[in-house]
């Protein structure tokens, strides 16, 4: 299954943050406003979308682009190395 995931930018006193990550699945990505995987199901989903408001939690960002680079590299590296 194709999903979309997608997340908020907030400012914070020390920079920008990533959190409130979710994924959709969807027939029609947009890899303008998130990333766009394939996933095989609902378990790994959410095990993806933990990991990923774990590991994003302490992080800042000094803008959007930085953030959205991160957390789409990082997306891609996990759902690419998963067998």
């Amino acid at each position: 299954m194709v999903y979309q995931v997608s997340w908020k930018t907030l400012p914070g006193l020390r920079g920008l943050a990533c959190s409130e990550f979710r994924a959709v699945e969807t027939a029609a990505p947009d890899n303008e406003r998130g990333v766009a995987v394939d996933i095989a199901g609902v378990a790994e989903r959410d095990a993806l979308l933990a990991e990923l408001e774990a590991h994003f939690a302490s992080q800042r960002f000094s803008n959007n682009a930085a953030a959205f680079e991160a957390v789409k590299s990082y997306v891609l590296e996990r759902v690419a190395a998963k067998p």
